[in-house]
């Protein structure tokens, strides 16, 4: 069988085969091999307690994926000291359902959160090759979300709304702050409110000792480790939160590339982030200043896009050390 078919018709057969089989692995095995990736980040001053961090992102949750939330819920047993949500946790008009079974081991945990596109839009059909066009518009027959109810829940779970707002807390003894933009895949960031808010949040931290360090506005606040949160990883995000002293960017989004090429990795990123760093802890550079950047590749897909290729879903728990 298949003796009398042309040297081209056998190529063709061949890479038919190769791309069903890959097509099969992307959408039944690797978008359900859910990976925990661990990083060190040295970010806080000498002498201070390690901080474990667990970075979710992109859950895009459906009711039915159980074994989504329960690999989600069993993170809960490695203890974090806070978690960083960065957005697009819906991806059905009931997947608040499958949010709550995910993070409910979490209650009490603080968290902090802020929203991706999916989060206010349900999901859509679009075209795979648009993307290599640039960041994928806006689709008006998106049907809307509960952010409302979302935020209610994550609330009750004690965490706090970064969506173009700042906030600073005491973890292990360190004091972290924290600004975040609402998503700027849709240009909902408002990078101007943002500043006012870490100049607020500061004036409420600002002693008058003088062995507290300048920030630059003449006042002398406590130290602190100073975290920016997107969900998109927008050029223009990153360089303010550099601008603004950020020592840790922390952005979902990508999916890092969702599809990739072994050995080559991304093909698109969904924004302007360039490929390289389209997932995984890296160095973003802005002017004579830099901060560590960590970019997940999320851990579901779009129902109506359901496969990963070279790039499993995944969680990272980044433990914060000190500096050298």
């Amino acid at each position: 069988m298949g003796h009398g078919l042309t040297p081209v018709a056998r190529i063709a057969l061949a890479v038919g085969a190769a791309g069903a089989a890959a097509f099969a692995w992307g959408t039944l095995v690797e978008r359900r091999r859910f990976t925990l990736r661990r990083v060190e980040v040295p970010v806080l001053p000498a002498g201070s307690e390690p901080i474990r961090v667990l970075h979710v992102s992109d859950l895009h949750m459906a009711p039915w994926q159980r074994d989504k939330q329960a690999w989600i819920a069993s993170l809960a047993d490695l203890r974090p000291d806070l978690v960083i949500d960065t957005g697009d946790n819906l991806g059905h008009r009931r997947g608040l359902d499958g949010v709550r079974r995910a993070f409910e081991p979490f209650r009490g945990v603080p968290g902090v959160f802020v929203n991706g596109s999916n989060d206010y839009f349900g999901p859509v059909v679009k075209n795979p090759l648009s993307y290599f066009g640039g960041p994928s518009g806006m689709v008006t027959r998106a049907e809307r979300l509960d952010i409302g109810e979302l935020h209610a829940f994550f609330g009750e779970l004690g965490w706090v709304d970064l969506d173009n707002a700042a906030t600073s807390m005491e973890i292990r003894g360190t004091h972290l702050e924290f600004f975040g933009v609402d998503d700027p895949h849709r240009g909902f960031d408002r990078l101007d409110v943002v500043a006012a808010a870490i100049d607020d949040l500061r004036a409420d931290d600002a002693f008058g000792d003088d062995d507290w360090p300048d920030r630059g506005s003449g006042t002398r606040v406590r130290p602190a480790v100073t975290i920016g949160v997107t969900h998109a990883p927008y050029r223009r995000v990153l360089n303010s939160f550099v601008n603004h002293g950020a020592q840790l960017l922390v952005a979902g989004h990508t999916h890092g590339g969702q599809v990739c090429v072994p050995g080559f990795g991304a093909l698109v990123t969904n924004c302007d982030l360039p490929r390289s760093q389209a997932s995984g802890l890296s160095i973003w550079r802005h002017g004579l200043r830099s901060a560590f950047l960590n970019v997940s590749a999320g851990l579901g897909t779009s129902i109506t896009a359901p496969v990963r290729f070279a790039c499993p879903p995944e969680a990272t728990l980044m433990t914060l050390v000190a500096s050298p």
